[in-house]
């Protein structure tokens, strides 16, 4: 079956063992970052970091050797680089910050994501749609409700709520893997 073939019939073209070491990987995350939120966060935060540093100097790279949108690259290039580095020498205070400074719009996000599941979910999309715009709604409330109460509970809450959907994720993933490989 062609890739083509594929994304037409709704197949995934992946691997079975492809997702589910996306499923394995995933429970595994979820599972630290509700255990050991802290670490986690910061472990993770050092990831993004280390990728924003990388992607900044890959689009600055890009400018010579494609020079259309060089000004947008030349601007991420540089915010990037930037960002990577305060992030890679400030790890706690940036595990802090960035969960902080994300909160709002996850929780903004939530709530529209989750009014647009259980809108979807009352049209016609399921049961499975309204439970996860019922819960998006929930965890949007409770991610606005703890901002800016107290930083370092807004951070562990953010690792929680990830660890949570990284569970349930993982999980999915690794049912959707054996199913695929039937």
């Amino acid at each position: 079956m062609t890739s083509m073939s594929a994304k037409a019939t709704g197949v995934s073209a992946l691997p079975w063992w492809l997702v589910l070491l996306n499923g394995i990987a995933g429970v595994i995350i979820g599972f630290l970052l509700i255990t050991s939120p802290a670490g986690t966060l910061v472990f993770l935060i050092q990831v993004i970091g280390l990728y924003w540093f990388i992607s900044g100097i890959f689009s600055i790279v890009a400018i010579f050797i494609d020079s259309t949108g060089w000004g947008w690259n030349l601007f991420s290039g540089i915010l990037g680089i930037i960002a990577g580095i305060v992030v890679l020498n400030h790890p706690l205070w940036s595990a802090v910050l960035l969960p902080n400074v994300l909160i709002l719009i996850l929780g903004i996000e939530g709530l529209i994501i989750g009014v647009i599941g259980l809108i979807q979910g009352f049209r016609g999309a399921g049961w499975g749609a309204i439970i996860l715009g019922a819960l998006s709604v929930v965890f949007g409330i409770i991610l606005i409700g703890a901002y800016g109460n107290n930083p370092i509970l807004t951070a562990v809450t953010v690792a929680w709520i990830g660890g949570i959907f990284a569970l349930v994720a993982g999980i999915g993933g690794i049912f959707a893997a054996f199913r695929m490989r039937k």
